[in-house]
């Protein structure tokens, strides 16, 4: 009986895969065994699995932030650099780091009037300007920091340094330390007090000009007032005009380290 049954069962498969006449139909399989085959396949050949690009999907999702400007601390709470970024003389994007931030919040917390305040301004500052259609803002989380140094660095000047580097781009700051700090690493650091200095302008001997006189000088006959750049002047003979506005005519010009202060006398 068993051997009638395996007969059978062979009888019946060899049916099934008898080969076509010529000229006759091919075989028809189900969907079911040309799964089970592709299967098979699948598992007799790994190579041809598509792995994921990890690296595309990581740098998908980081933002687009090459040869952009980075703002510092000293830069918005000065403000001066909006001004400039607002007439397109910069492009690209401008960004923000998130550890520039807290640190503009602490500021902007202190119990200190004027630091507060300053705080306070530069907080508004990057808020016209992120609301500025011209110009494109991007502030990087925590996490975002850490993609872009690489490296577990805690002192805010270095990551922003870092990031800079990494991204080929430029930090704009006040800060005179963090400006040479940043050239001697190949970072381009603008300096928005020796912008200032480079746009002032230039006040010659013989030239006269409208000054509103401040305060006295260091000698008791002198007045002093400035100019709208923050140049000081010092007028021989206008003790007596403080609190006033006099015209005045430059006599000398001399450069310290400080900057320029003129020297002029009454009209």
């Amino acid at each position: 009986m068993v051997k009638k049954i395996e007969n059978l069962s062979k009888s019946s498969k060899q049916k099934e895969i008898k080969k076509p006449q010529k000229g006759g139909r091919p075989p028809v399989y189900s969907p079911m065994i040309i799964a089970a085959i592709a299967e098979e396949v699948v598992k007799r050949l790994p190579g041809i699995r598509r792995r994921p690009n990890t690296k595309k999907s990581k740098h998908k999702d980081n933002k687009k932030i090459e040869r952009a400007a980075f703002l510092d601390t000293s830069a918005i709470i000065d403000g001066r650099i909006f001004g400039v970024t607002t007439l397109g003389l910069i492009t690209g994007a401008v960004v923000v780091l998130d550890s520039v931030l807290l640190e503009l919040k602490h500021i902007a917390d202190s119990q200190d009037t004027v630091k507060r305040e300053r705080g306070r301004n530069g907080l508004e500052f990057l808020e016209k300007l992120k609301k500025n259609k011209k110009v494109k803002v991007v502030t990087l989380s925590k996490e975002e920091e850490k993609n872009y140094s690489k490296d577990d660095i805690k002192e805010v000047d270095e990551i922003l340094i870092r990031i800079a580097k990494n991204s080929k781009g430029k930090i704009l700051t006040c800060d005179y330390n963090l400006a040479k700090k940043a050239n001697i690493q190949g970072v381009i650091a603008v300096n928005v007090n020796e912008l200032a200095n480079v746009l002032k302008v230039r006040a010659v001997p013989g030239e006269a000009l409208h000054v509103s006189v401040l305060h006295h000088g260091k000698d008791p006959t002198q007045g002093v007032g400035y100019l709208d750049d923050g140049t000081m002047i010092v007028v021989e003979n206008a003790s007596t005009e403080v609190g006033k506005t006099i015209d005045v005519v430059v006599v000398r010009v001399i450069q310290t380290t400080a900057g320029r202060i003129l020297f002029a006398k009454k009209i």
